[in-house]
C-alpha cells in the first residue's frame, strides 16, 4: 500500500474507484480532485456529482448547502444531480464515455434505503435487489465512476439491531463495489492510502 497526499490521478475511462474514509477524512475533497483532473485532461469532458443526501433536519440542510457552495468554489464545472434513492437509475441515465460520475455518498444512500426518516425501509430481499441494481449499473457503466463512502466498521458495534444490520450491509456493499473498482483508496487525515490498484 502506498501513502500519498492529495494525488489527483484518475484511472482510465471506464474504470472505477472507491474512496473510503471516516468523517472529515478528506474523501469528498479527494473525489473532487479526481473530477478536476478528469476535466483538465482533455477538452470536451464533463463531470457530474450524484448527490445522495436528504435534508432530514435544518442542520443537515445547512450542511448540504455548505457542501454545495464549497464544491462550486473548488470545481465550478462539476454539475450536480440529486439521487437520494434511485442511485442505480442515476448512474445509468448519466453515464457517458466522456463524463466522470462522482457518487457522494454510498453511506447516505444505503441508510436512506434501510432506515428512512419516515416509514419502513427495504426488507432483506428489497435491499438485495437494490444492491444488485447498483452493481449492475457499475459493471455496465460507460463512465468512469468515483464512489465515496464512510468506513464505519472500525468502531464500536452499535447497540440497536437496525444499526448493526446497516453496518453489516455497508461493509458487504463496500466489498462488492471494491471488486468492481480498479482502485480503492482509504483516506486518513486527508492523506491517501492506496488499498487496491496502481499509484
Amino acid at each position: 500500500m502506498t501513502l500519498s497526499r492529495h494525488s489527483s490521478a484518475l484511472p482510465p475511462a471506464g474504470r472505477h474507484e472507491l474512496i473510503l474514509g471516516g468523517a472529515k477524512s478528506g474523501k469528498s475533497r479527494t473525489a473532487e480532485l479526481r473530477a478536476a483532473a478528469w476535466l483538465a485532461a482533455a477538452p470536451g469532458r464533463e463531470a457530474t456529482l450524484i448527490a445522495t443526501a436528504l435534508a432530514g433536519d435544518e442542520e443537515m440542510a445547512e450542511r448540504i448547502r455548505r457542501h454545495q457552495a464549497e464544491r462550486a468554489a473548488r470545481v465550478d464545472a462539476l454539475r450536480t444531480v440529486e439521487a437520494p434513492l434511485d442511485l442505480p437509475g442515476a448512474l445509468r441515465i448519466h453515464a457517458h464515455p466522456e463524463r466522470l460520475l462522482v457518487v457522494d455518498c454510498l453511506t447516505l444512500w444505503l441508510t436512506q434505503c434501510l432506515l428512512p426518516p419516515a416509514g419502513d425501509g427495504l426488507d432483506k430481499a428489497g435491499w438485495a435487489a437494490c444492491e444488485a441494481q447498483l452493481l449492475a449499473a457499475l459493471r455496465d457503466s460507460a463512465s468512469p465512476v468515483v464512489l465515496v463512502s464512510n468506513e464505519i466498521g472500525l468502531g464500536v458495534m452499535p447497540m440497536s439491531r437496525e444499526a448493526r444490520a446497516c453496518v453489516d450491509a455497508l461493509g458487504l456493499l463496500h466489498q462488492r463495489v471494491a471488486a468492481l473498482c480498479e482502485r480503492v483508496t482509504l483516506m486518513v487525515a486527508s492523506c491517501e492510502l492506496r488499498v487496491k490498484g496502481a499509484q
